[in-house]
Formats: C-alpha cells, sequence, structure tokens
C-alpha cells in the first residue's frame, strides 16, 4: 500500500498523472513521486483484510467551516484597497480644478496609474513566487503594509498639491496592492480548493468592490465641500491602517489551521500504522513532503502552456477597456451627458461681466442670437465670460482668492477652478454650483458597473461552477463590451444602459477569467500563475493611460468619440482571442468549458482509495488548543 502526503503550497485542483496504488520497488522512484510504502509483501493490507478508512482520511482546509471566516477577512482587506485605488477616478474634475493650473493636466492625471502599473510589471512575478514560498497569509499582511504606506504618501501630495509626491504615493501604492490581490486569490484557491472556488472568488470581487461604489458617492460629496479633496483623500490611509488588522487576524486562523491539521495527521499516521496500516493523505503536512517535487522557481513560467498565455493575453486586452474606462469615466460621462457645453447660439447679456456672485452686482443673463432668453438644458454647463480683470483687494472676501489678479482675454473652462473662491463665490457661483451637482450625479452612475458586479459575481461565479464555458463566456463578456463602447462613442443616448452593460460584461469576464487559471498550470504554481497574469495585465494598464491621454489631446481635449474607439478596439481583440480559447480548449480537454462537478468526478477515479474529510465546524479561534 502507498500513502500520497502532500505539501499544502501543491495546490492544483486537476491531477494529470494517475494516483494508482500499485507498489513500486524503485527507490529513487518513490522518492521522487512522494511514496511511502506500508503492508505485507507489498499485497494491499486493507484489501486482505476489509479495512475501513478513516473519515479524515484527505485533510485540507476547504473541509473546513473557518474558511468563511477567511474569505470575510480578505475582503475586508480588499475593501480597503479598492476604495483607496479609485479615488482619482472619482475626483478627476476636482482634482483639475484644485491642482495647479497646467494644459496638461489629462497627462498628469493618467500618469497617477501608469506609475502605479509600472512596478506591477514586474512584481507580481515575485508576489506570486513569494506568495508559494513563504505562504499567502504573511505575504497578505506585508503587501497591505505597502498599499498603506503609499495610501499616506498620496494623500500627502494632494494636500501638497505637488504631482511628484503624488506619483511616489501611487507608485508604492501598486508596489503592494497587485501582490496583494496575488496573495489575496491565492488564499481564497487554498481554502476553497475543490469546494466552490469560483463561487468563492465572485463574493470576493462582489464585496471588495463595494469599496469602489462607496468611493464613488462618498469621494466627490466630501471633495465638494470646501478644502475637501485632501479630507477627501485622507479617508484612503484610515482604510488601509485599518485593513491590516484583518490581514493580521488571517495569519493567525491560517497559522492556527495548519498546526491543527499537521497534529491530527499525526494522530491518524499513528493510528493507522497501529491499526492496519491505513493509507492517509494530508495535504497540510509539511513534514513529510518530499521537497524536492515542492520546490518553486520564478523561471516556471516558462512551463506554462498556450491555453495559459491566451488566457494572459486576453486579461491584457479586456481589462484594458474596463479599468482604464472607469479611470476616466467620471470626465466620458459630464462631456458626454451631465455637463455639455452649452448651445453656440447662446450669448451673455454682458460678455465681459461674471455670471453670478458678490462681483455681479445686476444680473448677466443668457441670451439667443435674437435677444429672446437662451434656454440651457439641465444637463448643460451655464455660460462663461469671454473675459474677466480682476485684482484682489485688502477686503476679507478676495484673501481668499488664490492669485492676487485674474486676467483672462479669452476665458475657457480650462481657466475655471471651482476650488477657488474668486470662481465659486465671486465670479461664475452658477458655473461651479451645476458643476458640483453634475459631477456627483456622475459618481452615482459611474458606480453601475461595480453594483453590478457586486450584486452579480458570488451568484455568477456559483453558475460557472455548474455549468462551466469559460471561454465561452470570456468571449461573449468581450463581445458586450464592444457594443457598450460603440454606443457610448455615436450615441447621445442615457449611459446608463450601457453602464449596465459594462457591468454584467466586466462581473461574467472576471467570474470566468481568474478562476480559470489554476485549470492552465500545475497545482504547486498556481501562485506563481496568478503573478505572471497579473504582470501581464499591468503593462496593458500601464500604457493604456497614456495613450487615452494622447488621443484625447490629439481630439481637442474630447473623449467622445475616438476614446471610446480605441476601447471598442481592445474589446473586438477580446472577443477574438475568446474564439480561440474555445477552439483550443475542446482540443486539450475541455477543462475551462467543462463543469467543476465533472472535474471532480475525474479526481475522484485518480484518487480511488482516499475519502474526504467530512465538512465538520472547526474554528481555530475558538479552539485554540
Amino acid at each position: 500500500m502507498e500513502t500520497y502526503l502532500r505539501n499544502r503550497g501543491d495546490r492544483m485542483p486537476e491531477r494529470t498523472e494517475p494516483m494508482g496504488l500499485e507498489p513500486s520497488n524503485d527507490d529513487n522512484h518513490a522518492d521522487e513521486t512522494n511514496q511511502i510504502h506500508y503492508g505485507n509483501n507489498d499485497e494491499d493490507f486493507s484489501s486482505q483484510h476489509n479495512i475501513q478508512q478513516p473519515a479524515s482520511m484527505h485533510l485540507k482546509k476547504s473541509s473546513m467551516r473557518s474558511r468563511w471566516l477567511i474569505l470575510a477577512l480578505t475582503c475586508t482587506v480588499m475593501i480597503a484597497s479598492y476604495y483607496s485605488y479609485d479615488i482619482p477616478s472619482a475626483l478627476h474634475q476636482q482634482l483639475q480644478d484644485y491642482m495647479p493650473r497646467s494644459p496638461n493636466f489629462e497627462r498628469n492625471f493618467n500618469l497617477l496609474y501608469t506609475v502605479y502599473s509600472i512596478p506591477n510589471v514586474i512584481l507580481p512575478l515575485f508576489g506570486g513566487n513569494f506568495v508559494d514560498i513563504y505562504g499567502a497569509p504573511q505575504c497578505l499582511f506585508a503587501f497591505a503594509s505597502v498599499v498603506c504606506c503609499g495610501s499616506v504618501l498620496l494623500s500627502i501630495g494632494v494636500s501638497s498639491k505637488a504631482w511628484g509626491i503624488m506619483y511616489l504615493g501611487r507608485f508604492v501604492f501598486g508596489l503592494g496592492a497587485e501582490s496583494l490581490c496575488v496573495a489575496q486569490s491565492t488564499i481564497t484557491s487554498d481554502w476553497f480548493e475543490g469546494n466552490d472556488v469560483a463561487f468563492a472568488m465572485g463574493i470576493g470581487l462582489a464585496v471588495s468592490r463595494l469599496g469602489s461604489i462607496f468611493n464613488n458617492i462618498i469621494s466627490p460629496k466630501v471633495a465638494n465641500r470646501r478644502g475637501g479633496i485632501e479630507r477627501a483623500f485622507w479617508i484612503g490611509p484610515v482604510l488601509t491602517f485599518s485593513s491590516l488588522f484583518a490581514a493580521a487576524l488571517i495569519a493567525f486562523v491560517d497559522g492556527r489551521a495548519v498546526k491543527k491539521l499537521q497534529q491530527r495527521a499525526s494522530s491518524e499516521l499513528t493510528e493507522a500504522l497501529l491499526e492496519g496500516d491505513t493509507p492517509i493523505r494530508n495535504e497540510n503536512n509539511k513534514t513529510c513532503t518530499a521537497k524536492a517535487e515542492n520546490k518553486v522557481h520564478l523561471t516556471d513560467f516558462r512551463k506554462f502552456g498556450v491555453m495559459f498565455w491566451l488566457l494572459s493575453l486576453s486579461c491584457f486586452v479586456v481589462y484594458g477597456c474596463v479599468l482604464p474606462f472607469n479611470n476616466v469615466v467620471a470626465g466620458v460621462l459630464l462631456e458626454r451627458n451631465y455637463y455639455k457645453l452649452a448651445p453656440a447660439t447662446c450669448h451673455l447679456q454682458h460678455p465681459d461681466q461674471c455670471t453670478a456672485g458678490y462681483l455681479q452686482n445686476g444680473t448677466n443673463p443668457s441670451l439667443s442670437d435674437d435677444g429672446t432668453p437662451c434656454s440651457i438644458a439641465q444637463t448643460q454647463a451655464p455660460l462663461l465670460p469671454t473675459s474677466v480683470n480682476f485684482t484682489s483687494t485688502a477686503s476679507e472676501k478676495s484673501s481668499q482668492w488664490e492669485n492676487q489678479t485674474y486676467e483672462y482675454h479669452n476665458l475657457t473652462i480650462h481657466d475655471v477652478s471651482c476650488s477657488d473662491p474668486f470662481w465659486n463665490s465671486a465670479c461664475t457661483s452658477d458655473y461651479c454650483e451645476k458643476l458640483s451637482v453634475a459631477t456627483e450625479h456622475a459618481g452615482k452612475v459611474m458606480s453601475i458597473p461595480y453594483l453590478i458586479s457586486a450584486l452579480s459575481s458570488p451568484p455568477l461565479g456559483l453558475v460557472v461552477d455548474k455549468i462551466g464555458r469559460r471561454a465561452q463566456i470570456a468571449t461573449l463578456a468581450s463581445g458586450v463590451l464592444f457594443i457598450v463602447h460603440f454606443t457610448m462613442a455615436v450615441s447621445n443616448s442615457s449611459p446608463v444602459l450601457p453602464l449596465v452593460g459594462q457591468g454584467i460584461a466586466y462581473s461574467c469576464y472576471a467570474a470566468v477569467i481568474w478562476p480559470s487559471v489554476p485549470l492552465t498550470v500545475d497545482k504547486k504554481f498556481t501562485g506563481t500563475a496568478f503573478g505572471v497574469i497579473t504582470s501581464v495585465q499591468n503593462i496593458g494598464l500601464g500604457i493604456f493611460p497614456l495613450i487615452i491621454a494622447s488621443i484625447y489631446n490629439a481630439s481637442g481635449n474630447l473623449y467622445i468619440p475616438n476614446v471610446e474607439f480605441f476601447f471598442m478596439g481592445c474589446a473586438g481583440i477580446g472577443v477574438m482571442i475568446g474564439l480561440l480559447l474555445s477552439t483550443l480548449d475542446r482540443r486539450y480537454g475541455g477543462k475551462l468549458n467543462g463543469t467543476s462537478d465533472a472535474r471532480r468526478a475525474d479526481e475522484s477515479r485518480e484518487n480511488d482509495g482516499f475519502a474526504d474529510v467530512e465538512d465538520e465546524y472547526f474554528s481555530p479561534l475558538m479552539h485554540p488548543g
């Protein structure tokens, strides 16, 4: 008889090698395959004597109910990270008003996302490797600490109005944030291995996305108060610091779980030897593991097959039309729907006077070319003066102005900073008040994809576990994204329906792409594989914001339609890759489009002779002994 004892770091959802129970006479081969023989003259002792195998023959974390505690804690960590990551996108317009005036604002803004992604072109490779070697819980805490430091630096940079410090903060934030996702994904796949891992990852994504939703709603409200943009950014450090306690608790719970399972495995092994050489298999017992089999190297990514690299390329282009779009969607919605330019046929009665505020003594109505009042819709910006010329005086009100002199002979919307009391109180208060309302409304609407993701990801994960069809769903999601951005580019309709489509497509794609990763690599390389695909993803997330800024500047400082055409191209490439994945999946055995039940049935046949541990309650917090 043989006993299979594997390291918990060797996390592979499927086995491709046969796991027969035949005895081996080759000692070296037995060492390499981590086999230990028991029995009488190499005969199957349990078959001869009809020995009942114990229920705890297959010990692993996914059989414990405390896995739900781990899932809740990882979600807490990720909520803080997602909230902090999305703060700049929710405050796109407010940052433009707050930072020193520059014609290169769009480039400066998008660089916040590029510098975030630069370290993650390389670091997730090491992060995934570190996760495999040192353990996901310990790495999770380390990465969460780095994220907190980056969030603090970013907030300091905003308070100082210094792009350089802001870039440093985003760079440091990026050092930990993507590797944090790698550690979180590895913990989830470890604790839910063989037990609805897609459903668990769906829950994790859904709850994590609540951080983005809260940010899109809360940050504009806080920032629109005087001096509030600084407070809006400082919410990030508070949340990321709080998440460190959840990360520490994860490490504690995981460590207690491993210790308990090792003790139980040792007890079962002793009992089996005394009672009749019953085979025992434990994936969490490190002491009885063949070290050579489980050694992980960074260069192991060269062993990954074509299916994994196609998944990575799909992730590169599809996320390229999702996350970079989310970065600028506030500006897109203002330009397209909620703060459009006033009709060209309208003009002010006194073009060289302020429109509203204490510097306007009378009225300055908007008129049409024929002299009648001009109707400006609720979704259109009020007219601005064509020129202004004011100098600060010794009065208490003017002392609050950011500049001493305001002299503009051809005033444009890019000259008006609604964070400056001169504009928001003295000269163009109607313009700034309406802009404030529009940005808050845009923040709510841009939360639609995240809200749909939060609501649909868990059931979608469960459905994917049941029906499979991962490559086909990825293809369909890319097609929906193509239609979404085509609609945004060529129509003036409400953005609600397209953003609903964006949310559905994003949820479906995320529900299939990440659980597909462990299906394309050897189990012990799971963490490294997550690191590689995250690295590939960040190559796109570093390049695409700069491309978007270039398209925006070349289009006369407009997003519509050329930026949307770029997103359409990314989605179209995603469709083609999805079709190729489906074709190759049929050739390579249908792992991606197969169901979890089918995979478990195959694994059960391969593991014939081993029993799974019963789903018993175990909490290392409640049973510390």
